[in-house]
Order: C-alpha cells, then sequence, then structure tokens
C-alpha cells in the first residue's frame, strides 16, 4: 500500500510564507515526478508545481517567481516553499506521485494524498 500525507497548511496573512511538506510511504520499489495541486472552492484543480526525479521543476503560472519545489529522495519526501502568498493561493493542497511498486513498469501510477488547507487571509 503506498500512501502520500502532506502537512504544513494553516493560516497565514498574505504576504507571509508556509512550507507544505508530503511524505510517501508503504510499498515503493521507484518514486518518480511529484508535484503539488491544489483546489479552492468552486474552481478547478489547477497545478502548483511539479519536479522531476533529477529535480527538474514545472510551475503554475499563478505561482512562478513566488514558490518553490523542491524533494529529498532519500526521505520520499517533496516539499514546496510558498512566499508572498496572496488570497487567491486560499485552496486545498494535494501532494501527488508518480510510483511504482512493483518490479515491472506496468505496476505504476499516480497516487494522491488527501490534502492540507492552506487559508491566505487578514
Amino acid at each position: 500500500q503506498v500512501h502520500l500525507v502532506e502537512s504544513g497548511g494553516g493560516l497565514v496573512q498574505p504576504g507571509g510564507s508556509l512550507r507544505l511538506s508530503c511524505v510517501a510511504s508503504g510499498t515503493i520499489f521507484r518514486l518518480n515526478d511529484m508535484g503539488w495541486y491544489r483546489q479552492a472552492p468552486g474552481k478547478e484543480r489547477e497545478l502548483v508545481a511539479t519536479i522531476t526525479t533529477g529535480g527538474i521543476t514545472t510551475y503554475g503560472d499563478s505561482v512562478k517567481g513566488r514558490f518553490a519545489i523542491s524533494r529529498d529522495n532519500a526521505k520520499k519526501t517533496i516539499y514546496v516553499q510558498m512566499n508572498s502568498l496572496k488570497s487567491e493561493d486560499t485552496a486545498v493542497y494535494y501532494c501527488t506521485a508518480d510510483i511504482q511498486w512493483g518490479g515491472h513498469a506496468s505496476a505504476r501510477m499516480h497516487f494522491w494524498g488527501q490534502g492540507t488547507q492552506v487559508t491566505v487571509s487578514s
């Protein structure tokens, strides 16, 4: 069984910062690309950032220059440092990971965490 657990969400004032963490655990043969998505009430889930095993990153347009994704492969953990937060960043943030759990490449799929709430408000 594979589990992704997010943490680090909370309430922060506009202009503040938060760092979210996501830890992968369980039966993991290979941990591939990982990333963060977010979903605000009444809106579609959108890309925040992704990072490959080699550290190549991609960011959604709305967070470029403010957020930074990173990973610690030894800890099977990814982070997103969120700076200069805006009210528009308020959402549930979900961790996702492309995980191979068996020795064959077909034993591979995306997994999702349960999400952590980020609220940016005065």
